[in-house]
């Protein structure tokens, strides 16, 4: 028997570069998406299959999954959405833009790319699509609008298509991590940047003593934070069993954020997560 196939996305670092090493070493075909070709080609150097993948690029996600279908011969077992970037900033000082930008790279090129393969499980009889949500999709934290939106959106539609999926051999899994040791802080500056006057906002102030120093100033792991690997156990689990579970949570914080919003009213969960 052939070995199970796999796109993995936003491999270039992080979860997506633990899960696809991981999973190549078990045995499964590897197919690491990058949305730089630098990154693809210093992963096709590590003994990895490579595509370049952009989520804001309708043609480049066409031609990504065209170049898995036909190395496979159309078949595909498993797509872990992975790849986001945060857009940091008050809302109020969000570019509706910014905003809209943020939801192509995060939750509309996932939706596409999802589309294009379910047709190729469907004929095959069997599939899994695993999204890499985050704690952030449970509940909400000050100065990432942006990035709470996406998450909880996708929350929302993989949750709907789970529910669609049934009785088609088509499993659809959530996974959300907490803190996990990755480049999101970094990758997130140039967005930052580009969209946010945060000078000019009336919460100046406010930037300059917290978000500011988050972002810029070299710090330790953050308290709770996991390797990636505590994501690729979860996501195994997934991949590999008879009846993988509808979700999975990643690190305390993301246990401890689930039963808060089950147990606390609103305006309790506010007055905690207003602390940031």
């Amino acid at each position: 028997m052939s070995a199970r196939t796999i796109l993995i996305t936003g491999c270039s670092s992080g979860i997506g570069y633990d899960a696809a090493h991981a999973l190549a070493a078990r045995g499964w075909r590897v197919f690491a998406a990058c949305r730089q070709q630098r990154d693809c080609t210093r992963l096709a150097e590590e003994g990895l299959e490579t595509v370049q993948l952009d989520y804001t690029d309708t043609g480049s996600i066409a031609a990504a999954l065209d170049a898995v279908l036909g190395a496979t011969g159309g078949r595909l077992d498993a797509l872990f959405n992975n790849g986001a970037h945060a857009m940091p900033g008050a809302v109020e000082d969000l570019p509706t833009d910014a905003l809209r930008a943020v939801f192509e790279a995060n939750f509309f090129g996932w939706h596409e790319l999802t589309r294009r393969v379910i047709p190729a499980m469907r004929a095959q009889g069997h599939g899994r699509i695993v999204q890499c949500s985050s704690v952030l999709g449970l509940v909400v934290a000050p100065w990432r609008g942006a990035y709470n939106a996406t998450k909880f959106a996708l929350e929302g539609l993989t949750d709907t298509l789970r529910i669609e999926m049934r009785g088609t051999g088509i499993h659809v899994v959530l996974i959300e991590p907490g803190p996990v040791t990755s480049r999101i802080r970094q990758n997130a500056i140039p967005h930052f940047e580009r969209w946010v006057d945060w000078e000019a906002s009336p919460r100046a102030a406010q930037y300059r003593a917290t978000l500011l120093k988050r972002l810029y100033q070299t710090r330790g792991p953050d308290r709770f934070e996991l390797p990636p690997s505590a994501v690729t156990r979860k996501l195994i689990h997934a991949l590999e069993s008879p009846k993988p579970a509808p979700r999975y949570h990643v690190t305390t914080p993301t246990h401890i954020a689930a039963a808060l919003r089950r147990a606390l009213p609103t305006r309790a969960l506010d007055r905690l997560l207003a602390k940031g």
